[in-house]
């Protein structure tokens, strides 16, 4: 069956780095992009990265440009979030989603993105 296993996060100082990893397995059909959402206590789900298969586009929330980076392994069908220069407000819950949808630019919208990782906590001290 379909999943995205999650691999990474943890506790790290304040402009620290960490460094994320989403493994797409088991899908039977076709999905056209991978997005990084997360999840902070009393604060709504943000989409902070998305990345397509199609033709490797990405965007990015304002709040993480210049610090997150995100890219793919086509051979290991794997997805990695470089997250640089972290602040306290990045604190949170972190998940990988994938999406059948194909739209022009991936989205960082969570409503197309049907598949979802079990998700890592990343905790930013400062």
């Amino acid at each position: 069956q379909a999943q995205l296993v999650q691999s990474g996060g943890g506790l790290v100082h304040s402009g620290g780095s960490l460094r994320l990893s989403c493994a797409a397995s088991g899908f039977t059909e076709d999905y056209y992009a991978i997005a990084w959402f997360r999840q902070a206590p009393e604060k709504p789900r943000e989409g902070v990265a998305c990345i397509s298969i199609v033709d490797s586009g990405t965007k990015y929330a304002d709040s993480v440009k210049g610090r997150f980076t995100v890219s793919r392994d086509h051979s290991s069908a794997t997805v990695t979030l470089q997250m640089n220069d972290l602040e306290s407000e990045d604190t949170g819950a972190y998940f990988c989603a994938a999406t059948h949808f194909r739209f022009s630019q991936c989205t960082l919208y969570s409503g197309p993105y049907t598949y979802f990782g079990l998700g890592v906590q990343v905790t930013v001290s400062s």
